[in-house]
């Protein structure tokens, strides 16, 4: 005969944490891709402080360094409404319309789609130009930054794809921690978001 295992504290917040143990767990989990970013940066910084003035190591001007910034504005603005919808999927869940949640992940699927899609012409395009990490610093640094949060766009997709589909079953059973699941997608999806808000100056307009 076997007993079924509950975990604690994974709806109720832990008298110790003040949150609920999966909450506090994400928290950990954005303290080390905060270090992770955070050493990026500051290898970007050196670079480009340590750059010469002059010559073929220089660091070009935005102007010149065929990026395009039209595009990166409007992925940027698809980042911060795909945000949005993730906060008003939680929101509705609270409400217990299912439904109106669904569709508003569906629709933060779509919006991180159209970001995935504009990356990859902006990167076709570099390619075309015959741009690539090894062409210069700078290109390496883009290249690193925006590829590695490319890599946790679709990784939120995945995650969110599976919220949406068989992970949306939990919904009927025990939708308390549901709700707790989407609150925690929301928080890892909004460090992406606010991750390329500090990008997108620093590598296309500085």
């Amino acid at each position: 005969m076997s007993a079924s295992i509950e975990i604690p504290c994974d709806i109720t917040p832990h008298p110790v944490t003040g949150m609920y143990n999966g909450k506090f767990g994400v928290w950990l989990f954005l303290a080390s891709e905060v270090m992770l970013f955070g050493a990026l940066f500051s290898s970007y910084i050196l670079l480009r402080v340590g750059a010469p003035e002059a010559g073929p190591l220089a660091w070009p001007d935005y102007r010149t360094n065929h990026l395009n910034v039209p595009l990166a504005t409007v992925n940027t603005m698809v980042l911060i409404l795909s945000s949005v919808t993730v906060v008003f999927a939680w929101y509705y869940l609270q409400l217990h319309k299912f439904a109106a949640a669904r569709a508003c992940l569906l629709a933060t699927i779509g919006l991180a789609l159209v970001f995935m899609v504009i990356k990859y012409f902006e990167y076709s395009h570099k390619f075309h130009d015959g741009l690539y990490p090894s062409t210069h610093n700078f290109y390496a640094v883009y290249f690193t930054l925006t590829g590695l949060h490319g890599l946790h766009v679709l990784g939120g997709i995945i995650v969110f794809a599976y919220l949406v589909g068989p992970g949306a079953a939990m919904w009927k059973y025990n939708p308390a921690k549901f709700t707790n699941r989407i609150e925690c997608a929301g928080l890892y999806w909004h460090f992406v978001d606010l991750v390329w808000i500090f990008l997108f100056p620093s590598i296309y307009l500085l």
